[in-house]
């Protein structure tokens, strides 16, 4: 079985815990390179832990969209799925290397203008509080 998710793992213009913002276009060339086959799904950001993959990653007006499927195939993945299934887990993280960036004019928030994106973690705290999945209404409504 899989669980088909969606959300954002980041949002344009949002502060998150480390002081970093991302603005428009930061995805873009990473995703032009990689597509979204080239981006993982992992657990806690665990190299060992993938536990799907991205059907589709994008940036939109909000920020970077992704939707993909969770395979109940390692144990590790069952209990993800449980926990998602249950509300337990439901936070997005990135995980990057800066490409471009530059700090805004107070000298705090370091403003993210290129990276490349090598993974979205499934999270149970995201940097980004904002950076939240759920259940896909379509698989919602097929389950």
């Amino acid at each position: 079985m899989t669980v088909v998710i969606e959300g954002y793992a980041s949002r344009f213009y949002q502060r998150d815990l480390n002081d970093d913002v991302v603005v428009p276009g930061a995805f873009r060339d990473s995703l032009t390179r990689t597509g979204p086959e080239g981006v993982r799904m992992l657990y806690q950001h665990k190299a060992e832990a993938p536990v799907g993959i991205w059907d589709e990653v994008y940036e939109d007006a909000d920020g970077l969209f992704v939707r993909g499927r969770v395979f109940e195939v390692t144990p590790e993945a069952r209990m993800v799925c449980a926990l998602i299934r249950a509300g337990v887990i439901d936070g997005l993280s990135i995980g990057f290397r800066t490409e471009k960036s530059r700090f805004d004019e107070t000298g705090r928030l370091r403003v993210l203008a290129g990276v490349a994106l090598w993974e979205v973690s499934l999270v149970t705290f995201p940097m980004l509080p904002t950076a939240r999945f759920r259940i896909a209404e379509a698989a919602r409504a097929a389950a």
